[in-house]
């Protein structure tokens, strides 16, 4: 029977694990363009993997894990070609790049060429247009997260093996379409530049508003979006949408910590301790939103992102609730409304004019979506309920509180409103 675990073994393998959270997209990506092929590249990556796990926790934590991860991957990948051909030209090219001495680990940057280009490459290659938006997400999450194929359908409320065959089926694909690990450039490069920011702020918005399961949130895959968007804005800093989708995300992430109460049930903006929401998230945002902002001045286009992370900036600089700006985030709604149309926004906006302008306003904005643009979603009754509440009938409100409930797959959003169905049948029945 092994010997359980110590301290200083859980504390390399967290090492570990943060290393290759760290270093995989860079990895896959650099290995992916020495070998031409990304299942290999994932396998050899995964490899070097192992090997840490194995001798990290006798021959301590190397100074520089990247270049160490690099170096064995490059190792095992020279001696995969040798067993496969030995004669096979691509020998020759993996050795003219390697250290040319066994026993020595080379800096990351001496090994490969533009590290950070080839994780920007698997990025864009992670969300190649032949593939649907959830093996986008998976992939991206697999390749460019480095999470496990367990972790990402925990997620995603799936089982391991169903997603398994998801990521294989999109591997093939790409095979199929002949993705390369290339840029996009000119109009091809706008449309899947779209598309990776889409796929990201999927990722953090299943983490911070579950469509389903038993948690409200899964900080996890939220913390992993605002991680990919921190990389992305990284290696693309001259684009605004993509600093307004940082901002965005670190700044409605610094509040993960007060969504929930001590018991796990769901907090609402209003009810917040906002001294619990992260100061350094909050910081980070809207010093993104400031970059954004000079771009945006100096005329280069903005968008949605943008436009929702100026929203988000304005509850984060609110330090009470009652100090919120309203009408300015109902402004900023009426531009995003002609900017990115959609039942989701108007719902959103529906919200802010209800806030601004009184409850009868929210209601004249709500009553013009077409419920069923929403696709059965809780969202376009849990908002009437609350306008309704707030206009000071309680038991349409109440009506509407249940029916939201009964359209969740999600449990503690179901517990939020029929708590709040309870709380507006008891407001009713004393009047």
């Amino acid at each position: 029977m092994p010997a359980p675990p110590t301290d200083d073994s859980r504390e390399i393998r967290e090492t570990v694990v943060a290393a290759w959270r760290a270093e995989s997209a860079r990895l896959v990506g650099a290995l992916t363009r020495m070998t031409r092929d990304l299942g290999l590249a994932e396998d050899l990556a995964q490899d070097a993997l192992v090997a840490a796990l194995e001798q990290w926790p006798a021959t301590g934590v190397p100074d520089n894990p990247g270049a160490w991860l690099m170096t064995v991957a490059k190792r095992r990948a020279v001696d995969h070609v040798r067993r496969v051909d030995r004669h096979d030209r691509k020998v020759s090219e993996l050795e003219r790049t390697a250290t040319g001495k066994e026993d020595q680990v080379a800096d990351l940057d001496e090994l490969v060429d533009h590290i950070e280009d080839d994780a920007l490459r698997l990025i864009f290659l992670s969300c190649h247009p032949a593939l649907t938006p959830e093996s986008r997400a998976a992939l991206t999450l697999r390749l460019v997260g480095g999470l496990t194929t367990a972790e990402i359908a925990r997620g995603f409320l799936t089982s391991e093996s169903t997603m398994g065959q998801r990521i294989s089926r999109a591997k093939k694909t790409l095979v199929i379409a002949g993705a390369e690990l290339e840029l996009p450039t000119g109009e091809e490069r706008t449309r899947r530049l779209d598309d990776v920011i889409a796929v990201i702020y999927l990722v953090f918005n299943e983490g911070y508003a579950a469509t389903a399961g038993d948690d409200w949130m899964r900080p996890d895959l939220a913390t992993e979006g605002m991680r990919l968007a921190r990389m992305l804005a990284a290696m693309t800093p001259e684009e605004p949408e993509v600093l307004g989708l940082q901002a965005l995300l670190e700044i409605q992430g610094s509040r993960l910590a007060a969504r929930t109460d001590d018991e796990g049930r769901p907090v609402l903006l209003d009810d917040q301790d906002r001294s619990r929401w992260d100061q350094l998230l909050i910081h980070r945002g809207l010093a993104a939103l400031e970059r954004a902002t000079g771009l945006a001045s100096r005329g280069v286009p903005v968008g949605k992102y943008f436009l929702q992370a100026s929203i988000a900036a304005e509850h984060a600089r609110a330090a009470r609730a009652e100090d919120t700006d309203w009408p300015r985030i109902a402004g900023l709604y009426d531009v995003l409304a002609r900017a990115a149309p959609g039942p989701v926004v108007e719902v959103n906006r529906a919200v802010a004019h209800g806030r601004a302008f009184g409850p009868e306003a929210g209601l004249a904005v709500l009553d013009a979506v077409d419920p069923g643009a929403l696709g059965g979603s809780p969202l376009l009754l849990s908002v009437r309920g609350d306008l309704l509440e707030r206009s000071g009938d309680p038991a349409r409100a109440a009506a509407a509180f249940a029916e939201a409930a009964g359209l969740t797959d999600n449990a503690g959003e179901r517990d939020l409103l029929l708590r709040r169905t309870q709380s507006a049948r008891d407001a009713g029945s004393t009047d």
